[in-house]
């Protein structure tokens, strides 16, 4: 028993001390400070990640790796979020939306989860990468050309966010209305800002492409999701799709914007785009290890109380892994991360993100494309006056502002006019870049798998998927869910 003059024990809740908050301006400027800080506590520590919604970070390599893979101890089921569903946390709270519970395969456990990531897997694998290439190519052409005879641009704003989307529009069949409703809408519950809006925002964005495809599916994730034998609900593909499309616009744009901004501002990496090389993969790499687009998530919550390293975990209270924080763990300092891919920034576990070689293959190609075609491109402000946003989950610029030599662009060899006159106009760039319009066949160059579920319970192969329960109506689901039922 520890003595009131002694010493308190190691990991002991009552002496923990306050929760360090992880929101703001100054978390933001500077979080590898804070983690460091938190460090001194042990592999895990008491934080706060919006204001009443205390949780415990994870910091430590090896700690978050036991949590990531040790699902009969950490569940991913949100449902056992005490603090929430006991009301101590209000519903309308910034970040609720980024941790409340949806039936997708992130927030699910056994059967369940093992459902949603057979549809999502199988999706995904139908998509050719060679494809996939070929059109964030042609998109990133489109926006470059129309900056680049104006000598600077915000890459945030004119290319890291809008490449994403272009992509996510031709991989889900999605209409740019509904694609820059969504993008607005994931921006909000990323940030915290007006989050309750931005889910009412998403969810109708998605109910509506829903709708579209139930009336023309086509060659695209949304179709292939709901032919899946799994069988999904209207309720369970919206937020399949709310996992998905969340993941491939707001982490993939910081993807692409860290590394941009890496490759201009560290002499590592810049000395060699002047002498003529393009190391991206080690850019990608290099960001993927320090910023990683999703510093802090992968939000966990014990089935029972349970001591972690000292630590008294209750049940149903939420442990958060610090991907940022683990993968600068002072153990596993070195100056050689060149091609080590042992990071977390995709997670880790049966919970690892199912899109991790499309979303690399997007921002290596993006960078890349840029790069190629403005060679000189270089910061226009110093670097330490990049601003980030605040939030407790994202590593995301506000902007990243730069500067080059113009490029006007080329003007096309005058075509012959039957009329007698000719034509030198070259047209303004497309709004969006000419690509296979959403659902095109030639997403398809990989057939569907032969193998689409889980095989049957004799088999030791793969366990089995549980059948789909009784069908709501997709209003009556949604109410329920947003009665957190």
């Amino acid at each position: 028993m520890h003595r009131p003059d002694g010493p308190p024990p190691p990991g002991c809740p009552a002496h923990q001390g306050p929760a360090t908050p992880l929101y703001g301006p100054d978390f933001a400027a500077d979080p590898h400070a804070v983690y460091q800080r938190l460090r001194t506590q042990g592999p895990v520590a008491p934080v706060e990640l919006a204001p009443r919604v205390r949780a415990t970070l994870v910091t430590d390599y090896r700690a978050a790796l036991e949590v990531l893979r040790n699902t009969d101890v950490f569940g991913k089921d949100a449902r056992r979020w005490r603090a929430l569903a006991e009301g101590r946390v209000e519903a309308d709270n910034p970040v609720v939306p980024m941790m409340a519970y949806r039936p997708n395969c992130l927030f699910s456990d056994g059967d369940d989860h093992r459902r949603y990531r057979q549809a999502v897997d199988d999706s995904l694998a139908r998509i050719d990468p060679n494809a996939l290439r070929g059109y964030v190519e042609r998109s990133a052409d489109s926006l470059i050309d129309r900056f680049t005879a104006l000598g600077e641009a915000d890459l945030l704003g004119s290319y890291a966010k809008t490449l994403p989307l272009l992509v996510f529009q031709q991989l889900f069949g999605c209409p740019p209305e509904l694609g820059d409703r969504l993008v607005e809408g994931f921006s909000g519950i990323f940030d915290g800002v007006d989050a309750e809006r931005a889910d009412a925002l998403i969810t109708a964005s998605l109910v509506e492409l829903l709708r579209t495809k139930r009336e023309q599916p086509g060659a695209d994730m949304t179709s292939w999701l709901m032919a899946h034998p799994a069988q999904l609900t209207d309720e369970e593909m919206l937020h399949q799709l709310v996992v998905l499309i969340g993941a491939g616009t707001e982490p993939q744009q910081n993807l692409i914007a860290n590394a941009l901004r890496l490759l201009l501002s560290d002499d590592r990496f810049a000395g060699d785009l002047r002498g003529g090389s393009m190391p991206v993969e080690d850019a990608l790499d290099e960001v993927l290890w320090l910023d990683p687009p999703m510093a802090n998530y992968g939000v966990h919550y014990p089935v029972a109380d349970v001591d972690f390293g000292g630590t008294l975990l209750r049940e149903g209270e939420p442990v958060v892994v610090s991907f940022a924080a683990a993968n600068t763990d002072p153990s596993l300092r070195s100056d050689h991360r060149t091609g080590n891919r042992a990071h977390l920034a995709w997670s880790a576990g049966p919970h690892h993100c199912p899109a991790k070689d499309a979303a690399r293959l997007i921002a290596a190609v993006a960078v890349e494309r840029l790069l190629d075609r403005l060679p000189d491109l270089e910061l226009a402000v110093p670097v330490d006056r990049l601003v980030w946003r605040p939030g407790p989950f994202h590593r995301a610029l506000t902007a990243l502002p730069v500067r080059f030599p113009p490029v006007p662009l080329p003007v096309p060899a005058p075509a012959p006019d039957l009329t007698g006159t000719r034509r030198n106009h070259r047209p303004a760039p497309a709004e969006h870049p000419t690509a296979p319009t959403p659902g095109d066949s030639r997403w398809t160059a990989r057939p569907a798998p032969s193998q689409s579920i889980p095989p049957a319970a004799t088999s030791t192969g793969k366990p089995p998927a549980s059948a789909p329960t009784g069908r709501r109506s997709l209003w009556s689901s949604l109410a329920a869910w947003w009665r957190g039922q």
